[in-house]
């Protein structure tokens, strides 16, 4: 018997954009909020922007000065672009363009300002229902990321992060408290923003301060501290399924999708074993248990991890509902990268793609490849998908009446969707798709404003400076028809 053909997206798709708390909100000393770690994230305009470890890099010392820090000028992602005061006009600039889905991110210290108090703080779960609120009235379902990169920094102090198995119990009375809140305005939620990434800069993802341990145990401690967000994951998979039995709860992988430069065998090997070593982070979370290749690893490297009793179980019992994803750009690799020509991207490199063109901040720009990603990832897993981050930076400039003509956004959407697409034409089972991002906001890595990602222009610079009015740029407009044709026309 044969099958209806699919001919584009369902008709439910969701349709939006992505944020999070700490690039976007401000507002670090209103509400009863504790520090984070992306509060001691530092803008240096000297850095060149491929020096992405060097801003992602952090010492007891750094720490010291941010926390005691009285002008907060250099610390961008304090300010953001002061949603925390105008989410009402931004969220209404989004409803205006059909967003069905906005994903957004709870910041820990809002609701346990340092992670170890008894109770949560009134003020910020008010905050998030007010959000949430003017969200549905807009018709905008709430995607709810639960840790994106803004850790406690007293507990970063206190248990050195998430090596400390204390912080699991912490992590998971912050999701309790959230699910019970929020239990009738959120049905989509995802665990960890990136787990994986905290192999690539450890304080922003886990609390990890490498400067703390020895060049000879590092490795170990970011395995023990993934270790226990994949349990303290799996646990939040656990509340919400028993709190909110309708809801759907996911994990969320940087897709660093990795081709071999030749048809070398060894080419191949090694471009095989980088994409099973991504998978790593998602297999963990999806099928339940570590994989066996990671087995072989760990004993190579006399890597150590230290399991409680039950904890297998625990992975095994509360696997996530789908996989979200980033994706930027694709990576190659070679047994001969150490003489070829490099490009970096999303806090990873690799060698040159001579077939790709590449953004201003040398990201390697490959459409293809998110239809390769999203086949690749369903014929894995057989589980729903979610592309939750996909955009470009890029400088923009002010026209005659303040407009912004993006064609060079509107192209990098237009190459991505496409292909995003034909994978649904596949067969892959996609729930939807969130730019990132669709207001211009503070940069992850460099706590830039320059490099703007948004259909909506905000009128600030690296520094603060600026009115923050917000403006429609060409591609708001383009991307409101993309949505209201649900893909067609693009």
């Amino acid at each position: 018997m044969s099958k209806q053909i699919i001919t584009g997206f369902p008709d439910n798709f969701l349709w939006g954009g992505a944020v999070a708390a700490n690039q976007v909100e401000g507002g670090s000393d209103q509400g009863g909020k504790g520090l984070s770690t992306a509060d001691m994230a530092v803008y240096r305009d000297a850095l060149g922007r491929g020096e992405y470890e060097k801003h992602y890099s952090i010492s007891d010392r750094q720490i010291q000065d941010a926390i005691a820090a009285t002008d907060i000028s250099s610390y961008p992602k304090r300010r953001g672009i002061d949603f925390y005061h105008r989410y009402k006009e931004d969220l209404a600039l989004f409803g205006e363009m059909g967003f069905k889905v906005l994903r957004v991110s709870i910041a820990w210290t809002r609701i346990f300002p340092n992670g170890t108090e008894d109770q949560p703080n009134e003020e910020g779960l008010r905050f998030y229902d007010d959000l949430f609120d003017e969200m549905i009235k807009n018709n905008i379902e709430p995607l709810v990321t639960l840790s994106h990169y803004e850790m406690p920094i007293h507990l970063v102090n206190e248990c050195n992060g998430w090596l400390d198995r204390k912080v699991v119990g912490l992590f998971e009375k912050f999701a309790i408290s959230v699910f019970e809140r929020y239990r009738n305005k959120v049905k989509y939620w995802i665990t960890f923003n990136e787990i994986d990434s905290i192999i690539r800069h450890p304080f922003t993802t886990g609390g990890i301060v490498p400067d703390r341990f020895s060049s000879g145990e590092i490795e170990n401690v970011l395995y023990q501290a993934l270790h226990h967000q994949f349990i303290a994951s799996a646990l939040a998979v656990k509340h919400c399924h028993n709190i909110i039995p309708e809801s759907k709860i996911g994990c969320m992988l940087t897709r660093l999708l990795t081709y071999a430069e030749s048809c070398d065998p060894n080419d191949m090997l090694l471009a095989h074993r980088e994409n099973q070593l991504n998978y790593f982070f998602s297999d963990v979370q999806i099928r339940g248990y570590y994989p066996s290749h990671m087995n072989r690893r760990f004993a190579e490297k006399n890597i150590q991890i230290v399991m409680e009793q039950g904890d297998e179980e625990i992975l095994r019992q509360h696997t996530v509902d789908f996989l979200s994803f980033s994706y930027y750009m694709s990576l190659v690799t070679s047994i001969n990268a150490d003489k070829m020509d490099k490009v970096s991207g999303n806090i990873a490199g690799g060698v040159k793609n001579p077939y790709l063109e590449k953004t201003e901040w040398d990201w390697q720009i490959d459409p293809v490849g998110l239809r390769i990603a999203l086949n690749d990832m369903y014929d894995r897993y057989q589980i729903p998908l979610f592309v939750v981050e996909n955009g470009m930076g890029a400088t923009d400039t002010l026209g005659p009446d303040n407009q912004i003509i993006d064609d060079y956004r509107i192209s990098y959407f237009q190459g991505h969707i496409r292909e995003m697409r034909e994978a649904v034409k596949d067969g892959v089972e996609l729930w939807g798709y969130t730019s990132w991002a669709p207001i211009d906001l503070i940069s992850a890595s460099t706590s830039e404003m320059a490099k703007r990602y948004g259909f909506i222009y905000v009128d600030q610079d690296n520094y603060g400076n600026g009115t923050l009015n917000r403006l429609r740029k060409k591609s708001f407009y383009w991307y409101q028809n993309v949505i209201a044709t649900n893909g067609e026309e693009i």
